[in-house]
């Protein structure tokens, strides 16, 4: 199939609202330049990120939940200058989505000519050097186009052949949120035998993580909204508080290993308390809220390790492919979207009445 010189793509226009999403039918089809490849994008997943970005939530200017108004209108007032995960101003216009699935259909000098074909998932946060914990890197839809378009390219060295029977949107609904919850069990060190809390457990990263755990041969105890209580079990966990209810209350002091947090909010506190002495706790986003009060004597006292988790570890992505290639965790998708629905996806994403990944289809040329 000849690749045209326009696509189909979602730009994304400047902060604020859905207003900001501009569904577009002569986006200019990416340029290769040495070492890099042009991916046929089969399927790209919704995240947290896509809005977060969008409604620039990653400025400093902004302190409140993600779940707020100003995920469905814009952040008021944001602070453009710091508003990406690089704290620097965002370049507009940018082709979001940080989950992709799709094939190679371009390759340029100094790539093997033997992967043009190639079935393929993007590593979507790509290390300045890769194949070294730098903790510089640009991520796939803010620093640099992402995957909510007909075609996007990248460096051939973050595209990881994948062989498996899965669907373009099953794999899809791997790469950012499975890449995510790895990373936090790798940089905790989770091991056979602990027990591990996990909020946010129904989401993208949240049901990652309760799978990933399992393979660890560790225990889960989620925390999830009861009505999704029977598919985070389904899931493998061990245990489901209702989101809502106090952890201290439910578990008692002293009763967990591991602490992976994905919401954050007035709760806070509490995942340090249910934390044994020498626990470990990860974070990787803050749904609830970004801003928490520490009592600091907790920390010392019970001598606790605290992670930010966001630069992937050398290993943890190529480790989720053989998951995924040996059938050790499955796909979690709960809808499908044509990419021109984005609107729908986000507003379905914000609802959050779903377990699993929302993933967006791109039109065929």
């Amino acid at each position: 199939m000849d690749i045209p010189e326009r696509m189909k793509a979602v730009l994304l226009t400047g902060h604020g609202g859905y207003d900001q999403l501009s569904y577009r039918d002569d986006v200019p089809v990416p340029r290769l330049a040495e070492g890099d490849i042009l991916i046929r994008v089969g399927a790209a997943g919704v995240n947290n990120t896509d809005i977060n970005t969008r409604i620039g939530w990653y400025s400093k200017s902004v302190s409140g939940a993600t779940t707020d108004d100003g995920a469905d209108n814009g952040e008021p007032d944001v602070d453009s200058s710091d508003a990406s995960w690089a704290g620097t101003a965002l370049q507009f216009p940018r082709i979001q989505g940080a989950d992709v699935c799709g094939e190679i259909v371009r390759i340029s000098k100094g790539v093997n000519p033997a992967r043009k074909g190639e079935r393929v998932l993007i590593e979507p946060c790509m290390g300045i050097i890769p194949g070294k914990q730098t903790f510089e890197f640009s991520y796939l839809g803010s620093e640099c186009d992402g995957g909510f378009a007909q075609y996007i390219k990248i460096p051939a060295i973050f595209a990881h052949k994948i062989e498996c029977e899965l669907s373009d949107a099953e794999l899809a609904s791997f790469p950012c949120s499975y890449s995510t919850a790895e990373n936090l069990l790798a940089r905790c060190r989770v091991s056979e035998g602990e027990t591990v809390l996990i909020t946010g457990a129904s989401g993208g990263v949240g049901s990652a993580a309760v799978q990933l755990v399992k393979r660890r041969g560790a225990k889960v105890i989620a925390i999830a909204g009861a009505s999704k209580a029977h598919n985070v079990m389904n899931l493998g966990a061990d245990n489901v508080v209702p989101r809502g209810t106090s952890p201290s209350a439910a578990l008692g002091p002293n009763s967990v290993d591991v602490v992976i947090d994905l919401v954050a909010g007035s709760q806070w506190p509490e995942l340090l308390d249910v934390l044994v002495p020498g626990g470990r706790y990860a974070t990787s986003g803050a749904i609830a809220g970004p801003m928490v009060e520490l009592d600091v004597r907790t920390l010392y006292l019970k001598d606790l390790s605290l992670f930010g988790c966001t630069s992937l570890d050398p290993e943890v992505f190529a480790n989720l492919v053989g998951y995924i290639e040996r059938g050790e965790i499955k796909p979690v998708v709960a809808q499908t979207f044509d990419l021109c629905d984005i609107v729908d996806a986000q507003e379905l994403f914000l609802s959050k009445k779903f377990t699993g990944k929302l993933v967006l289809i791109p039109p065929p040329d």
